[in-house]
């Protein structure tokens, strides 16, 4: 099965599964009864106590379904992007763009100084920083001999 074709079967049932986990929870009752049909002390599947079970039990397969479905779209998903064969000249166009020639030139290194005072606020520009003085070498270095 292509991936889109997969990715659109799951995204189908995730979205059943969410309007069956929403209707599920909104039937149960807030003190646990279920949904309080039947009555008497019958231990059956129509008593307080029987539907209260199979509410809890459906919410949680449900749950539990969903929470695979999002796992399933998440991983098809996140190999949709992925490339799985590289091309030769691809890669080596790539290779290429990415080494950086002799002739090209290099770019100006930035200011070593402290960064330049804002005070921040609408309207407010920062100044130009002002270049570091330069720093005499310490005395304890040798000269190189000639």
């Amino acid at each position: 099965m292509p991936r889109p074709m997969a990715i659109t079967l799951v995204l189908i049932v995730h979205t059943l599964l969410a309007a069956a986990l929403v209707a599920v929870i909104l039937l149960q009752r807030s003190e646990g009864g279920g949904l309080g049909i039947g009555g008497g002390n019958a231990g059956g599947l129509v008593s307080a106590r029987g539907a209260a079970d199979l509410m809890t039990r459906s919410t949680t397969i449900i749950a539990g379904l969903f929470v695979v479905t999002s796992l399933v779209l998440a991983l098809l998903y996140g190999q949709e992007g992925k490339t799985r064969r590289i091309d030769p000249a691809a890669a080596a166009a790539a290779t290429a763009s990415r080494i950086p020639d002799a002739t090209s030139p290099t770019p100006a290194p930035a200011p070593a100084g402290p960064p330049a005072p804002f005070a921040g606020g609408f309207g407010q520009t920062a100044p130009a920083a002002t270049p570091a003085p330069a720093q005499p070498a310490p005395a304890t270095t040798v000269p190189l001999a000639k």
